[in-house]
């Protein structure tokens, strides 16, 4: 029997579609689910693509893992259970940028493969670019800016990915940056690169 209220009547297919939105914004939308430890440099690289994309014409949007569990995710704690209602709302508005032609750039530790691959199924395979931002625990303890590691390492954080919760790294994502002899820019330009054929809608 479906939990579902009788009384909710979706409107989806009277509004503007996703394809009059992509025409206005000459672009097409995508999901770039960015995965990585702490401290792998997720939101930075985010935040150096969306700033590339931009120039280049653009209209993408940034969700990171800080600024959403500040906000919407807010009632959210760390256990496994939280952090799969966390993604699963993530994804849920991933989804609806993807219909309002959005470029959107994801960053978030979404430490499990079936966590991403609940992301993967809401947002639809076609719309999902999975982006590993592959960086050694050791050089994201030496990074820490935050001072979260130090503090697992001292048990005041309980279920720290990397220290006593698992990270499932993906197994074949569609851009895997290993980051740790590479700069910001140019892990950012890696990305850009692979997915310009992607979004670019008729552009020459």
């Amino acid at each position: 029997m479906s939990n579902k209220p009788n009384n909710i009547h979706p409107i989806f297919d009277r509004l503007l579609q996703r394809e009059d939105r992509e025409k206005q914004l000459d672009q097409k939308s995508l999901v770039l689910w960015l995965t990585g430890l702490s401290g792998s440099g997720k939101s930075t690289i985010a935040q150096e693509l969306e700033r590339r994309l931009y120039n280049e014409g653009f209209f993408a949007q940034v969700l990171d893992g800080d600024n959403i569990r500040s906000g919407i995710n807010n009632n959210l704690g760390f256990s496994l259970e939280d952090r799969e209602e966390n993604i699963r709302r993530i994804a849920e508005i991933s989804k609806l940028y993807v219909n309002s032609g959005i470029i959107t750039i994801n960053s978030f530790v979404s430490p499990t493969i079936k966590i991403r691959s609940q992301a993967r199924d809401i947002i639809g395979e076609e719309n999902f670019i999975e982006i590993y931002i592959n960086t050694p625990l050791e050089i994201c303890e030496k990074r820490d800016v935050k001072g979260l590691y130090q503090k697992a390492r001292k048990g005041e954080i309980k279920g720290f990915t990397g220290i006593d919760s698992p990270y499932e790294p993906p197994v074949n994502p569609d851009v895997n940056v290993h980051t740790e002899n590479l700069s910001v820019t140019e892990s950012a330009n890696i990305i850009y690169e692979y997915i310009f054929a992607k979004i670019r809608h008729n552009r020459e």
